[in-house]
């Protein structure tokens, strides 16, 4: 089992990753700031399940063999590029609401949290995030690599997940505020898919 000195190690850098705004923070406040805290909070669980699923590939090895696959690693980053530059020429062309208080990109829940599944799974940067950072704490005199691996995981995804809530409780009633103005209401699609394809750029540009 994890020492608890380490354990209490890695939740305080965890911490500090989580609650400092990164690609899955800035998707979940967008979601929240255009539709709604609902919407934004299961951006963020979806966002958690992603990270479950890069947790059980750096358990079973995937995670290295993207590592060391560039044509792999390739495939993936521009196809989750793609998927949120898509997201983003949507929200650009979206009709702006013309009455004050209504989401301004009107989204189910059960769709947002879809949604960020596939884009959290799509971002090969978090995949090896997980397979550099997760192992570092792993002692083998302390049992199974694997079951410290998943424990890691785990509490990483449980962080994660109160800091995507906290930020889309704090932008959802921000966006609530800021539906109420006819100008913020025209503009704030634009605003937002102009995000989402900044998002999509950042990943397509980025090296192992």
């Amino acid at each position: 089992m994890i020492e608890t000195t380490t354990l209490l190690t890695f939740v305080a850098m965890v911490l500090g990753f989580v609650f400092i705004p990164g690609p899955a923070t800035l998707l979940t406040i967008a979601r929240a700031t255009g539709s709604g805290t609902k919407v934004g909070i299961a951006t963020g669980a979806g966002i958690a399940v992603g990270d479950i699923v890069h947790t059980f590939m750096a358990v079973v090895g995937l995670s290295a063999i993207i590592a060391t696959s560039a044509l792999l690693f390739s495939l993936i980053k521009y196809a989750g590029a793609a998927y949120l530059i898509y997201l983003g020429i949507r929200a650009l062309l979206a009709r702006a609401p013309g009455v004050p208080g209504q989401a301004a990109l009107p989204v189910s829940a059960g769709k947002a949290f879809r949604q960020a599944i596939l884009a959290e799974v799509l971002n090969p940067k978090t995949a090896l995030f997980f397979l550099a950072f997760l192992p570092q704490f792993v002692q083998l005199e302390n049992g199974p690599a694997d079951l410290q691996l998943a424990i890691l995981g785990t509490v990483f995804v449980l962080f994660g997940l109160l800091s995507t809530v906290v930020f889309a409780l704090g932008a959802g009633q921000l966006g609530d505020l800021l539906r109420r103005n006819a100008a913020v209401l025209k503009w704030q699609g634009k605003v937002i898919g102009t995000l989402y394809c900044a998002l999509g750029l950042r990943l397509a540009l980025q090296e192992r």
